[in-house]
């Protein structure tokens, strides 16, 4: 089989990696749950890509989401629920719908603001539909905050569902009450260490996370993007240090704490 620019072939080489007996046995394997965490895992790959302005590597990196796509959608129509086919339907459809603006007759231009709200109303529309086919008693459980998808970054979900919250006034007001919070759960962690309390300790560090989700909320800042930026930033300076000790014909398990801690500074105050 020879690479193509059609996704026929794609779909095809997937077909072949799931079929019973002469296909990968590794593939054969999966199922939607243990190909989930791949499929995050690519999303991932995709952002960091953009963010490095890599465009060769975003290339690459979009055919592995695409992939993953792929692979669900073929797990699908072996259950015979859905194909790839609708999977592209159900998205055509949708865009089409939330975008009427473009195709279909309106009269003036819309601003921006137009078309946010436009899709706002339209999701609203779609939602309404899909509860109205579920079942009466699961439709009645249906929570201000099960509009928020379970399956995305935890950082991310706690934005969500800080801001689902807000919209109906459950919210502080002022970035430093925020602050307040982020000191109260640090003191509650720091009880939860006096006492030993392992299960305290990982249940207050949740606290503490979803209260500095919070903070970010309230001075602008996304949270997952913060936390890329803090990442590249340790890399950076760690970076700095493994230089510095080689430069001195050292490593890193033969120096102290104290000296990588002065090498670390350095780096932070070249920056």
């Amino acid at each position: 089989m020879t690479p193509s620019r059609d996704i026929s072939g794609l779909l095809d080489i997937m077909a072949r990696l799931r079929t019973p007996g002469s296909g990968c046995p590794w593939d054969l394997e999966q199922d939607f749950s243990t190909i989930a965490p791949y499929t995050i895992e690519e999303a991932y790959e995709v952002a960091d890509a953009i963010a490095r302005d890599d465009l060769s590597d975003l290339r690459d990196e979009l055919g592995d989401l695409l992939l993953q796509v792929v692979f669900h959608a073929r797990m699908a129509e072996e259950q015979h629920a859905f194909s790839f086919g609708d999977v592209v339907e159900a998205i055509t459809r949708k865009m089409i719908r939330r975008h009427p603006h473009v195709f279909a007759d309106s009269r003036g231009r819309l601003t921006p603001s137009d078309v946010k709200g436009a899709w706002d109303r339209i999701k609203a529309e779609e939602k309404a539909e899909r509860a109205a086919r579920r079942p009466a008693e699961e439709t009645s459980r249906t929570s201000l905050l099960s509009s928020v998808k379970a399956g995305q970054p935890a950082l991310s979900r706690a934005m969500e569902l800080q801001r689902k919250a807000s919209g109906v006034g459950f919210d502080w007001n002022d970035p430093r009450a925020v602050l307040h919070k982020i000191r109260e759960e640090a003191d509650e962690i720091e009880a939860a260490l006096d006492r030993g309390d392992a299960e305290a300790l990982a249940d207050e560090t949740g606290d503490l996370l979803f209260a500095l989700v919070n903070l970010a909320r309230h001075v602008g800042a996304d949270p997952e993007t913060a936390l890329r930026g803090t990442n590249a930033k340790f890399e950076r300076r760690f970076a700095y240090i493994e230089r510095g000790l080689a430069a001195q014909g050292r490593s890193l398990e033969g120096a102290s704490l104290e000296e990588m801690d002065a090498l670390w500074n350095e780096a932070k105050g070249g920056e």
